[in-house]
This record gives C-alpha cells, sequence and structure tokens, in this order.
C-alpha cells in the first residue's frame, strides 16, 4: 500500500466558526492536528482548506496545503478535490482521511485503521470503541456501529446509526470519524448521489454501505476528542497540556 494523508480543515464551522486557527498552547489546533498525522508516519501529509490563514498556518510549520473550493458538502468532497490536485498521475492508491478536529489523535489509532486495507476485499477502513455509559450509548451526537467480528478486534461494519442499537445485551461500538479509503472506491463514492439513509441518519458512511462497499472497523481503546464547541476546545488545551 502506498497510502498520502489527507487532512480536510473548514474554515466556518456552525458551532465553533474558524475552529481550525482555535489557539492550543501557541499553535493552532490544526498545527496541532498535522503533527498528529506525522507521528502516524504513514506517509505524506497534506491539510485541504478553504481558507489562506489555515495554508499559511501549515506552511509556516513546515507542512503543505492546497486550497480546495468552499462550497463542499462535507469533508469527504474536499479530500478528493485535493487528491486529484495533489496526486494528478495516481501515484497513491490508499488516501487516510484524518479529520482536522482531532488533535489528540495517537498514531496507534491511525495505523490500525490503515492496516485493515490489507485485505483487498477492504473497501473502506474505520475505527471504533467501546462505549462505557447509558449517557454515551443514548446520545444521538454518539455514532454507533453495527457490525459482525470477523477477527481479533476487527468487525466488518453492517450499518451506522445515531440510534442506541443493536438491540439487546452485548457490547455497543463508538464510531471514531476517522477513515482509510482505497483511492478508487473515495472516487466512486463522491460520484454516488447522497443516499436515502444517509440523508435520514445525516450519515455520509451508509452511502458507502448502500453501495455495495465493505467497511472494516478496528477496536482501538482510544476515543479521540472531537473538537466542536468551546467546552471541546477548553479539553482538547488540558489533555495537550499533559
Amino acid at each position: 500500500m502506498n497510502p498520502l494523508v489527507l487532512i480536510p480543515a473548514r474554515f466556518a464551522a456552525s458551532r465553533l466558526p474558524g475552529k481550525p486557527l482555535a489557539m492550543i498552547h501557541g499553535e493552532p489546533m490544526i498545527t496541532h492536528v498535522w503533527r498528529r498525522a506525522i507521528e502516524a508516519d504513514l506517509g505524506p501529509v497534506i491539510v485541504a482548506t478553504d481558507h489562506a490563514g489555515i495554508a499559511a498556518a501549515i506552511t509556516s510549520a513546515g507542512g503543505y496545503a492546497v486550497m480546495t473550493r468552499a462550497d463542499h458538502p462535507s469533508g469527504t468532497d474536499r479530500i478528493a478535490e485535493a487528491l486529484a490536485l495533489a496526486d494528478p498521475r495516481g501515484r497513491y492508491d490508499i488516501v487516510v482521511n484524518f479529520q482536522g478536529d482531532l488533535p489528540t489523535t495517537g498514531p496507534a489509532v491511525v495505523r490500525d485503521t490503515a492496516a485493515l486495507l490489507a485485505d483487498p476485499a477492504v473497501a473502506i477502513g474505520t475505527a471504533v470503541a467501546l462505549i462505557g455509559t447509558a449517557e454515551e450509548a443514548a446520545a444521538p451526537s454518539v455514532v454507533k456501529m453495527v457490525g459482525s467480528q470477523t477477527g481479533p478486534r476487527r468487525f466488518r461494519a453492517l450499518y451506522f446509526s445515531r440510534a442506541c442499537v443493536p438491540w439487546g445485551d452485548g457490547p455497543l461500538y463508538h464510531h471514531i470519524g476517522l477513515y482509510v479509503w482505497r483511492r478508487d472506491a473515495l472516487e466512486a463514492f463522491v460520484r454516488l448521489a447522497p443516499s436515502a439513509l444517509e440523508q435520514r441518519e445525516k450519515l455520509e458512511q451508509l452511502r458507502a454501505l448502500e453501495a455495495g462497499m465493505r467497511i472494516e472497523a478496528a477496536l482501538t481503546d482510544e476515543v479521540p476528542l472531537g473538537v466542536d464547541t468551546v467546552a471541546d476546545l477548553e479539553k482538547a488545551r488540558q489533555l495537550l497540556k499533559k
């Protein structure tokens, strides 16, 4: 496999506008995310953004950024454009979508997710963690994966939902928004229209499942903090201080 790591970073955010440039210990958050991606040591790392200030922050840190359109409906569409701009000859066959609001992600999570694509039948790799509380299980903001175990700490994803599923006794799994794509699967995905279940659940990975793409999930003990609010930002500052 020949991976390329792409970090989508949109300036406009409804709950925390300009969050990629929010400062954490003297550096913009996007710089911390870029450093976490470098630490995973999977391949070159590129930030895909629609804002000159974000590109400048990465460039000043010694990284590389590409400018993309501002009107993309999702980060997946943004990285697809960035991939075409940065690698028009198709040298990279694996694309890591490292979300731009996960500044505390450890390298093991990324590596374990990428390792899922060693199986040629897998189109997309992602990560999940055990849900430990009833509050987390009930929260619509916590996306759950329903899957069949295919190996140690590994599942074939059958469905994703904001509801508390599956029913009955047993573990529940929190989906972590980290994706590793085969390039051809990513390019096919962004050509598809949004699916009915995707629109109903507001979860774009359902488009891939409805199109017959195989998604495998790696179980991790770590739940990276997603920064969506001012409170999340303060928590990230505390975690990174440690």
